[in-house]
C-alpha cells in the first residue's frame, strides 16, 4: 500500500495500515539545532520520509524576517516580529465600512497565484503546483491542493481588524454578509480550480477557537460561517475529494457543524479540546487528525511525558478501521531531546510506512 492509498484508508475509514502522520519543525528550531536536527530527520525516515542531508538553509526564513513588512494580495499590511513564524496584521484594508463601496476583492485566477497567508502574491505559481500534483500522483502521493491558511473566518479579521470584527457579529451590520459572500466568492474560484486539476484532498486552515471557547458565539457561528464553509466544501464532496479543515483552538461547540457542512478529516488540538470530549463526540462520525499539544507537553515535559502522552491519545482516539491521523508541529523552545522522544514515540504507536 503507498501513502496515497493509506491515507485514503485512514480518511475513509476502512483498514489503513499505518496511521498517516505529519511532523513539522519550525524554521527557528532548524536555525537553532542545525546539523542536529538533519541526524534527527535521518534517523526517522518513517516520519520524515525522504531527506538529503545538506538541502536545507538553516537560516533562510524567507519574507518571514523580523522586521519585515509585506502587503499580500488582500491588500493587508503584515509585520513580521520572530524570524521563521508567521506575523500578524496591522493595516486592515476595510477598518471602516464606507471603504467596502470601493474596494475590489483580487482574484486567483487572474493572480495565476497559489495564495498563502501573510504571502504577497506570486505569479505563475499556480502552474508550478500543477506539475507537482502530477509528479505526485505519478508517484503515488496524494495530490493536495488547498486554501491558505485562515482562508475564511481568520480572512474576515484581516480585513477588518478583530476588534470591529467581533463587534461586526453582535451588531450585524449587513455590510457583514456582503464581506463573507466576498471572501466565499474568493475561495470558490480557487476551490473549482484545485477540483479541474483532479486533486485526492482539500486542506484548508482557519483558527476558530480560544484556548477555552469558540472566538465568536456558536449561535453567530451558525448563523454566518457554517453557511460559507457548506457552500465552499458542497462541490468538494459532490466530486468525491476529501476536504481537511485546521482550526486551532477550542471548538468542540461547532466540530459537528463542521462535518455537516461537508469536512471528512478534522485537524483539531488535543489537550484543548480534551481527548475524552473528541473521543466521546466525534470518533467514528469523522477522521480525527489529532494535533498533539504544542503549548505544554512537547516544549516543556521531559521525554517520558512527550512519551506517555501520544501513547494515551492514539489508546482513546484510534481504531483499526482508521479514521485516525496525527499532526505535530513544534515551536521554541522545545528541546531536541523532546522532539526525538516524540518521533520514538511515533513510531512506537504505528506512524508512517515500515521500511
Amino acid at each position: 500500500m503507498n501513502i496515497r492509498e493509506n491515507f485514503l484508508r485512514a480518511a475513509e475509514m476502512s483498514g489503513p495500515e499505518w496511521i498517516p502522520c505529519s511532523v513539522s519543525i519550525s524554521p527557528p528550531l532548524w536555525s537553532k539545532y542545525r546539523e542536529r536536527m538533519e541526524d534527527l530527520v535521518l534517523r526517522h525516515p518513517r516520519i520524515f520520509g525522504e531527506y538529503k542531508r545538506g538541502s536545507r538553509d538553516f537560516d533562510d526564513f524567507g519574507i518571514r524576517r523580523a522586521g519585515n513588512r509585506i502587503v499580500d494580495e488582500w491588500g493587508c499590511v503584515w509585520a513580521f516580529l520572530v524570524d521563521g513564524l508567521q506575523g500578524q496584521v496591522l493595516k486592515h484594508p476595510l477598518d471602516d465600512w464606507k471603504k467596502l463601496r470601493s474596494y475590489k476583492p483580487p482574484d486567483p485566477i487572474l493572480l495565476d497565484n497559489v495564495p498563502r497567508e501573510g504571502y504577497p502574491p506570486v505569479k505563475g505559481e499556480f502552474q508550478r503546483e500543477l506539475k507537482r500534483i502530477q509528479r505526485d500522483k505519478m508517484e503515488g502521493r496524494l495530490a493536495v491542493g488547498g486554501c491558505p491558511h485562515g482562508f475564511m473566518f481568520q480572512r474576515l479579521y484581516y480585513l477588518r481588524g478583530f476588534s470591529n470584527l467581533m463587534k461586526d457579529f453582535i451588531l450585524e451590520p449587513p455590510e457583514l454578509q456582503i464581506l463573507i459572500d466576498m471572501v466565499v466568492d474568493y475561495n470558490l474560484k480557487l476551490i473549482r480550480r484545485w477540483l479541474d486539476v483532479g486533486i485526492d484532498l482539500l486542506s484548508c486552515g482557519d483558527d476558530l477557537g480560544t484556548q477555552d471557547r469558540l472566538t465568536i458565539h456558536p449561535r453567530a457561528f451558525r448563523k454566518y460561517l457554517i453557511p460559507a464553509y457548506r457552500k465552499m466544501f458542497t462541490p468538494v464532496r459532490m466530486r468525491g475529494v476529501h476536504v481537511r479543515l485546521h482550526s486551532d483552538g477550542h471548538i468542540m461547540e461547532i466540530a459537528e457543524d463542521l462535518i455537516e457542512a461537508g469536512v471528512t478529516i478534522l485537524n483539531l488540538q488535543d489537550l484543548v479540546n480534551g481527548v475524552e470530549n473528541i473521543k466521546r463526540r466525534l470518533k467514528g462520525k469523522v477522521c480525527i487528525d489529532v494535533d498533539i499539544d504544542r503549548q505544554k507537553i512537547v516544549p516543556f515535559g521531559k521525554p517520558e511525558d512527550i512519551k506517555r502522552h501520544v501513547h494515551y491519545v492514539v489508546s482513546e482516539l484510534n481504531s483499526p478501521d482508521g479514521g485516525f491521523m496525527i499532526t505535530v508541529d513544534i515551536y521554541p523552545p522545545t528541546p531536541i531531546e523532546n522532539i526525538e522522544a516524540l518521533c520514538q514515540a511515533l513510531e512506537e504507536v504505528g506512524c508512517g510506512p515500515k521500511f
